[in-house]
């Protein structure tokens, strides 16, 4: 189960569309601190328009990678190209961590090594206060749909431009302090000082913020699963009904996307339909942990826990069916007795040779098996072909069978009597009532008298079915 074309397609557009405003907002930035220092020939505002610069590198990289990410998956890349977005997180990362090394070594070359004397126009209030309320705004928007479609290049942008928040928030409080300092001349020497102790602490939180980012995007790059997620979706899936077990789970992100890839284990006489079915139970299961999800899903049959499950599991692998299995626990193990059926085409020996082939399977896969006796017999062929019903043909022999069923012990009522003929045949069919307390084994046995006696009384009848049902 893979996420829908459409809903690709929505999310696509929506990480597009929230990228290009960042891009859009750079350039405005950039151009307008450009711009006014150097109508105010401003050494300041010049370094910030060079600073809105690179966080319009990082935005451009940021939408080419959302772009790039949300192409389909192709013959060279089955899993997408989610990868770029864990890339580009990395990329912008380092120059997060480039950028407060920067920081770090202008304050403490500020604090120890030379005095810098901070411009504060009004100019300079402006260019900040403005800077700092595009990046709000760009940095919320980038955060939601992050976290909305779990995108690491998203998150990895919005978290640069809220660092530019609270650098700009320094830098205004530097400013402020500058003013202080002609205001209060006694503190001048630490007012001016306290603008790059400021700007040491937001460095140590983008640091702290930016190694958790890139840890987090590197483990995605080395296909480190999700922390918790594999306990998570074993439970899911051992929730499913008719799954029995459950084998490897492996996860892996790629972008967005988490890859799940299960093994669960079912009867191992299930029909394929019904193992389908389970499949995708499981898979809709899985989806419900994960908002972007894509489940792989093998099924494998279970290993029967009784001896006669096994000797099915074994019959069905050598593609062979069993029924009237008998087993007698002895002193030196098990010993079987069954009915293995063969198609009518089989020469002898050849279904010799396929029940000699079963015999030797199933003491293999089963030691405790110290003995195995096979009655070889004909599988019934399946009847196709047109048929008519015959019911209000044959009345007496009807009242016959249905005086017959209801004469025996234990049988509360008979309805539901029906005779089809197809081809040559006569096939009965009926529903025999009996009390709702009474054991199944010996309702199963009251049946199969009751067939005995019409099959005597009857011996032309092709087949005789019997549904017992509780009155």
């Amino acid at each position: 189960m893979s996420p829908s074309h459409s809903q690709s397609a929505s999310a696509n557009r929506e990480k597009g569309i929230v990228a290009l405003s960042s891009v859009l907002a750079a350039v405005f930035l950039t151009l307008f601190k450009l711009i006014v220092g150097l109508a105010t020939n401003s050494l300041g505002i010049l370094s910030e328009a060079a600073h809105s610069g690179l966080d319009l590198i990082a935005a451009l990289l940021t939408f080419l990678a959302v772009r790039l990410a949300g192409r389909p998956a192709d013959r060279s890349h089955p899993f997408g190209h989610g990868k770029i977005e864990n890339l580009s997180a990395l990329i912008e990362t380092l120059l997060l961590l480039l950028t407060c090394a920067w920081i770090i070594y202008e304050a403490v070359q500020r604090l120890v090594v030379r005095t810098v004397v901070v411009e504060a126009t009004a100019w300079s209030f402006l260019v900040m206060g403005l800077a700092i309320g595009v990046d709000v705004g760009r940095s919320r928007a980038l955060y939601r749909v992050a976290r909305k479609y779990n995108s690491q290049a998203l998150e990895a942008d919005a978290l640069h431009f809220s660092t530019d928040v609270w650098s700009s928030s320094v830098v205004i409080g530097g400013l402020v302090l500058v003013r202080l300092a002609d205001v209060f001349p006694q503190y001048r020497i630490w007012l001016l000082r306290a603008d790059a102790m400021a700007a040491l602490v937001v460095a140590g939180i983008v640091v702290w913020v930016s190694l958790q980012l890139g840890r987090r995007t590197l483990d995605a790059l080395l296909d480190r699963a999700p922390e918790g997620l594999e306990e998570r979706v074993r439970t899911a899936i051992q929730s499913v009904p008719h799954v029995q077990g459950c084998g490897p789970i492996r996860l892996r992100t790629a972008g967005p996307i988490t890859f799940v890839e299960a093994t669960v284990h079912v009867a191992p006489d299930i029909p394929a339909g019904m193992a389908h079915e389970v499949a995708t139970r499981v898979e809709e299961a899985v989806a419900l942990l994960c908002s972007d999800c894509d489940v792989t899903v093998h099924v494998e049959p279970a290993a029967p826990d009784d001896v006669a499950g096994q000797v099915r599991a074994v019959a069905a692998d050598v593609g062979l069916h069993v029924h009237d299995i008998h087993i007698h626990h002895l002193e030196d193990g098990y010993h079987v007795h069954l009915d293995l059926e063969v198609p009518g085409r089989w020469t002898l020996k050849e279904a010799h040779r396929k029940a000699s082939a079963f015999e030797e399977a199933l003491r293999e896969r089963v030691p405790e098996v110290a003995g195995v006796e096979t009655h070889i017999e004909v599988a019934p062929a399946i009847q196709e072909g047109p048929g008519i019903d015959v019911t209000d043909a044959h009345r007496e022999l009807l009242d016959r069978v249905r005086e017959i069923v209801e004469s025996r012990d234990g049988v509360v009522g008979c309805h539901d009597l029906h005779l089809r003929q197809v081809g040559d045949g006569l096939y009965l069919s009926l529903h025999c009532v009996c009390p709702p307390e009474m054991p199944m084994e010996e309702a199963h046995c009251c049946a199969a008298q009751v067939e005995g006696i019409i099959r005597r009384e009857f011996p032309f009848l092709t087949h005789v079915l019997i549904h017992t049902e509780p009155g």
